[in-house]
């Protein structure tokens, strides 16, 4: 077949150009047949699923069964109530749960869905085994809640939907010579891959991201992705301008590859093919996101059609291949269905691409509630099928590497034993092996949900099932540290990690820097009865009420021995502020840089008041800012502003005006909330910034300006 014979020769003029070129990409003009595509993207789909399914398998009991973390018959119960018009409960939970919660339906779902995507790469009844992925896949992530991350778990929904009526028809097709693809089946899985190629790209201009607007996103991506690999440690190490190389790769896959790729005929599309599938190796060889990667270069595929396979097969001396592939793709002829199933596809796909403008449109940086009713209606409508979605990969960055700790104890609180994750960096001197596109979901849950911003629930969750000696919740670790004698108390203590420098791993063997990062949730423990019990201050604040400050003293020290460390704080509250008797400063110290050793940054935060003021210590400007730089660069921010308050006072010598103006204007930007923090902040920050402008020249100021304009995310790891 040749390209530039009778219609198929370009016509004169961009406008008509761009169309021809348009048009061929929509698969509706140019000789091109997609039988080989189809069959190894479909097959890519189905080994992807394979993975999906045997993850199920494997986690599934522990996370979502009747004695899991998170109980499928709780969801529904509360769907129940809070849906209990039927139809309106399975739009907003679709999901084959309805029928059953129980562990022997999760078990024959996930079975049926291996079993589906076996058959799918097998190429038996594709049709009805994609539909079977779909609808399976659907049933679990529309009601684990936390366990289903949206972005992973979404891309694959929509595919197996896309993929149903681009696969062959039949029980045993084959190459599906009889059925070969439809032009619109063809366009809506294009249009799929432009919107993760493109929107993934768009999303990282319009974010606002410092780390893409400084051109650093590289520098923080590898030691905060989900599973770092050797090679993403190595790539960590590499200079500045690698890193460069590797954004403009990153928005030459994202944005001008899919641009290429539609307008650029058959070379376009080998450009943005090889561009994609560079980009998608490097982030799954060097980051371990699950199937993600894997899928994404999967679905490249579309960009290829039978003659692009062919041609190459020949460029690369393999004629035989490049024989067979034209042979046996040549000849297949489309049957001719009624005329109402063929109104029935066009409009349903029809639709799916109106939903999809939806998401294209957020991509675009519009907000949700500028975006038309008559666009956001209908997508708000059918969101929890996960069938149509935006694709925002890597928008924003993490600044830093922050995960939570469960640890037990079973002697009261004078040893604890840590519960080892299996691939979560947690081990200074361990990184994760490659594990892609295996994809651990309870580890990464602990770590998404860590990261959330909010005290997550799954947490508790987690530590009550550990108490309780729950065997598949504790085969989530990747060993029982108590095989003598069960724990009676958990605590989850937070901890960042940043990697090492090459020569420091050269000569230590470890890949990671790791830090405290105080108490993340209250402990839990086992009562004198075997029940659940969280550690509370009530007690000992019921002892200060009644005045008997000796039996306060007394509870808070014994709960602060056990590892409680809010009893702590309360403690030196108690001997800061005098509360029932005479103030001891000196205690309070001792107990704030005993809380500081643990990782708490409000215990940082109150060294630096102690030696600003000479409580319990001499004055020390010094060690004062010291504290509040060390708390500050956490993101804490009354140390942000005290730090800033010393340099206005020309307390801190150097002096550094400008420093100093920038940290109480970021200060001021970051005192939006109704917390008594931020209103001091905005009660004293006028009178501090007018103090400090009035020594420093218009350039300085500008320059103060500049840096909080430029401002690097805080790391929170000292080097």
């Amino acid at each position: 077949m040749n390209l530039r014979s009778g219609s198929n020769i370009p016509p004169v003029g961009v406008v008509g150009r761009v169309w021809w070129q348009f048009r061929e990409f929509s698969a509706v003009g140019g000789d091109a047949t997609f039988l080989w595509t189809r069959w190894i993207v479909l097959r890519a789909v189905g080994i992807v699923y394979i993975s999906i399914f045997a993850g199920i398998l494997a986690e599934g009991r522990a996370l979502i069964a009747p004695n899991g973390i998170a109980q499928l018959a709780e969801f529904f119960d509360q769907a129940r109530k809070t849906f209990p018009f039927m139809p309106e409960a399975l739009i907003r939970a679709p999901s084959l749960f309805w029928l059953d919660t129980g562990t022997a339906m999760i078990g024959v779902l996930a079975w049926a869905g291996l079993i589906a995507a076996v058959a799918l790469v097998l190429n038996l009844w594709p049709r009805m085994a994609l539909f079977g992925c779909w609808l399976i896949f659907l049933s679990f992530a529309s009601s684990w809640r936390s366990f289903s991350p949206a972005q992973l778990d979404n891309l694959m929904i929509e595919v197996a939907l896309l993929c149903v009526p681009f696969a062959p028809a039949g029980w045993r097709p084959g190459l599906g010579l009889s059925s070969p693809p439809r032009p619109i089946t063809v366009l809506m899985l294009r249009w799929l891959l432009f919107r993760v190629m493109f929107e993934s790209g768009l999303v990282k201009l319009v974010s606002g991201d410092p780390h893409w607007r400084n051109l650093t996103a590289m520098e923080t991506m590898y030691e905060t992705s989900p599973f770092p690999t050797i090679l993403g440690f190595l790539d960590h190490q590499m200079p500045q301008a690698y890193h460069l190389l590797e954004i403009a790769l990153t928005f030459v896959a994202e944005l001008v590859a899919p641009v290429v790729a539609v307008l650029g005929g058959r070379r376009g599309r080998w450009f943005a093919f090889v561009a994609w599938v560079m980009l998608q190796a490097g982030i799954q060889l060097t980051n371990n996101f699950g199937w993600l990667n894997a899928a994404a270069i999967g679905q490249g595929f579309m960009l290829l059609d039978d003659q692009m396979l062919a041609a190459a097969a020949e460029k690369l001396r393999l004629r035989r291949l490049a024989s067979f592939l034209s042979t046996t793709a040549a000849g297949g002829a489309a049957g001719i269905p009624g005329p109402w199933p063929l109104y029935g596809l066009r409009l349903a796909l029809c639709i799916h691409f109106y939903l999809t403008l939806f998401y294209f449109a957020k991509a675009c940086g519009l907000p949700p509630g500028e975006i038309p009713r008559i666009l956001a209606a209908p997508a708000d409508l059918v969101r929890e099928f996960r069938s149509v979605n935006g694709y925002y990969l890597y928008a924003t960055f993490e600044p830093v590497r922050f995960q939570v700790e469960f640890a037990g104890s079973n002697d009261g609180g004078r040893t604890w034993r840590v519960y080892p994750y299996r691939h979560i960096p947690q081990r200074i001197d361990r990184i994760c092996p490659f594990i892609a596109p295996w994809f651990y979901r309870f580890e990464a849950t602990m770590e998404i949900e860590g990261w959330s911003g909010r005290k997550s629930p799954v947490f508790p969750a987690v530590a009550a099932h550990l108490l309780a000696r729950n065997a598949s919740v504790i085969s989530l670790f990747e060993r029982d540290p108590f095989p003598d004698r069960p724990p009676t108390m958990i605590r989850m203590r937070g901890y960042r990690m940043a990697f090492t420098d090459f020569e420091t791993y050269r000569k230590t063997g470890n890949f990671w820097r790791r830090e405290p990062d105080g108490e993340y949730l209250p402990m839990l423990a086992l009562d004198e009865r075997g029940q659940l019990a969280e550690f509370t201050l009530a007690e000992g604040d019921a002892a200060l009420a009644k005045l008997n400050r000796a039996r306060a003293v007394d509870i808070f020290q014994q709960q602060y021995q056990a590892g409680f460390l809010p009893a702590g704080f309360r403690l030196a509250e108690v001997y800061a502020r005098g509360l029932g008797g005479p103030p001891d400063p000196a205690k309070a110290l001792a107990l704030y840089f005993d809380l500081a050793k643990e990782g708490e940054v409000v215990a940082e935060h109150y060294l630096g008041v102690f030696h600003e003021l000479g409580l319990g210590v001499g004055v020390d400007f010094a060690q004062a800012a010291h504290w509040y730089g060390r708390a500050a660069q956490r993101g804490y921010l009354p140390a942000l502003f005290n730090l800033g308050k010393l340099h206005a006072e020309a307390r801190i010598t150097p002096r550094d005006d400008v420093a100093g103006l920038a940290m109480l204007l970021e200060a001021s930007e970051r005192a939006k909330a109704d917390d008594a923090p931020s209103r001091y902040v905005r009660e004293n920050q006028p009178m501090q910034v007018k103090r400090i402008k009035e020594r420093m020249t218009p350039r300085a100021i500008s320059e103060s300006e500049q840096r909080v304009a430029k401002r690097p995310q805080r790391t929170g790891l000292r080097p």
